[in-house]
């Protein structure tokens, strides 16, 4: 469930005025399709060592997300508008609808509203505190006041300059989940046949 949050953002082109949680939300919403790769490490108490685990994704503003690990084993996860899909490999997919299950669909709506930093949706479960760091770079806190996201996290922190460059999730045990994205890709900025298949399934 923590992992369907390492989740990303987008930023466009430099800017000459200081970055705004407005400006950024508006950068967002202007792109249509973010291509990445990410890394992800997770600590957990009383483990000696870290999980880690990558893969690639895509993020779509017309389809969803298709977020694909393919180490240390392949999992998909896709999430759009009707659904959620996680698929493992030999075995079936997984679908969660707003029928089947009401309260992990919205919780999963908030990615949506992490993708294009829509401040309406996030102020109603998160405190915001947004930082411009100097040279277009930036920082976005999230503290959860809703239930169940308080009771799961502590903070979701954000950094960034001009693609989301990580995320750091700290839950309510002590464990933490570091996030790290690159190789971010805009062009082309409509989906190739193959990725539109992604989204068929």
């Amino acid at each position: 469930m923590k992992s369907i949050f390492t989740v990303l953002l987008l930023c466009l082109s430099l800017s000459a005025h200081a970055v705004t949680l407005a400006s950024l939300q508006q950068r967002f919403s202007e792109q249509p399709v973010l291509r990445a790769e990410f890394e992800q490490q997770r600590s957990i108490s009383g483990m000696n060592k870290p999980l880690k685990s990558s893969g690639n994704l895509l993020i779509s503003r017309d389809k969803g997300l298709w977020w694909s690990q393919q180490q240390p084993f392949v999992l998909t996860l896709l999430l759009d508008d009707k659904r959620m899909v996680q698929t493992m490999a030999g075995q079936p997919a997984q679908v969660i609808t707003a029928d089947s299950n009401p309260q992990m669909f919205q919780f999963n709506h908030l990615l949506t509203a992490l993708f294009h930093a829509d401040t309406s949706i996030l102020e109603q479960n998160f405190t915001l505190a947004f930082t411009d760091s100097g040279q277009d770079r930036w920082v976005l806190v999230l503290t959860p006041k809703t239930t169940p996201l308080d009771k799961l996290f502590k903070s979701i922190t954000l950094h960034g300059q001009y693609f989301l460059e990580t995320i750091d999730i700290e839950d309510m045990q002590g464990d933490g989940t570091h996030i790290r994205f690159f190789n971010q890709l805009t062009e082309p900025k409509i989906l190739s046949h193959a990725e539109q298949q992604l989204f068929a399934h």
